[in-house]
């Protein structure tokens, strides 16, 4: 009795270190060869450990039965998070369960950029393969107001110029959330702080004027001397005459080219044949021009004109202006 007690002692032992010795060497060894390369897995939410350990055995991330025994043992079976992981050669299981529990999911990216409008911005997020659609393609503002929950009378302006990481399947709605709510954070900080001025009275009223700064210049040194000159034309009580506002309220009429008759046109964003600011912003405004906003150069200039790389010639009087004018725009 007491020898077969022995010899099933020692074949237990036997088979007990076989197992712990296979054991380790399958959490230890990767089942993804540099020949297979990454592998993207996409776990749904819902799946039990079995629909889960499949779906990572048939894409030959692991192998199965090893891979529910370590589960098990690691007591993680109720720890997987769902989403999408992409695996890159040599990853162990050990690894591989360690993404799973933490949730370290593909990351994907979407940049709003400074001087889109909102319809711009929609079109990208339409067009991102790894964003869920939900919000309609032809709506008005005030429906996109109230599918996203914004209490804003327009969107144009209202999203921050960032770049935002979100995991795959993330809604339309909450990539546009949280880029307003972003956009909230900056500008209402950022408002207690400002220069004040009589002429930008409330934070809409910076986001409008700022949207114009932005579409005025890409050169970032200078943002606030353009600033500047419209806070002027504002105080003194002179039209901002500004190209952009009038091809914003051109909307789908724009073809690429401002023409005279386009100035004389009326529309409510036309800064030549209206005072004082337009209705609504007409971009996406940068913090950068938020700030040259809220903290404008004091300047005596009242006019600006492109000199042909980017940059601007300013001057305080009209005469000094048609000067300019003549030499940079007309080549006389």
């Amino acid at each position: 009795m007491r020898r077969l007690l022995a010899i099933t002692i020692i074949v237990c032992s036997l088979l007990f270190g076989w197992f712990w010795m296979m054991y380790n060497y399958a959490m230890n060894e990767s089942s993804i060869s540099n020949e297979m390369g990454s592998v993207v897995v996409n776990i749904e939410k819902g799946q039990n450990l079995n629909q889960i350990i499949s779906t990572l055995d048939k894409k030959g991330v692991v192998d199965g039965p090893w891979f529910k025994w370590h589960v098990r043992f690691e007591g993680a079976a109720n720890k997987i998070q769902a989403g999408e992981y992409e695996f890159s050669p040599g990853l162990t299981p050990v690894q591989i369960l360690n993404f799973l529990v933490k949730g370290k999911v593909n990351q994907y990216a979407i940049s709003i950029i400074e001087g889109q409008t909102f319809k711009e911005v929609l079109r990208d997020i339409r067009e991102h393969p790894a964003i869920k659609k939900t919000l309609p393609e032809q709506a008005s503002i005030s429906q996109y107001l109230t599918l996203l929950n914004i209490p804003e009378k327009h969107l144009e302006g209202m999203l921050l110029p960032e770049t935002y990481f979100f995991i795959k399947n993330t809604s339309d709605v909450d990539i546009l959330r949280r880029a307003y709510r972003s956009m909230q954070v900056f500008v209402n900080s950022a408002w207690p702080k400002r220069d004040v001025r009589t002429v930008i009275p409330s934070v809409y009223d910076a986001l409008i004027l700022a949207s114009i700064v932005e579409k005025e210049t890409g050169a970032a040194h200078e943002r606030k001397q353009i600033a500047g000159v419209f806070i002027r034309r504002l105080e003194i009580g002179m039209k901002l005459q500004t190209d952009p506002t009038v091809i914003y309220g051109m909307g789908d009429g724009y073809d690429g080219d401002i023409r005279y008759r386009d100035l004389r046109k009326d529309t409510p964003y036309n800064t030549y044949t209206r005072y004082g600011l337009p209705p609504t912003p007409i971009a996406m405004p940068s913090k950068a021009a938020i700030d040259a906003v809220l903290h404008p150069e004091d300047t005596k200039n009242l006019y600006f004109v492109s000199n042909g790389d980017g940059t601007h010639i300013f001057s305080e009087t009209l005469k000094q202006h048609n000067a300019a004018v003549n030499k940079y725009q007309r080549k006389q």
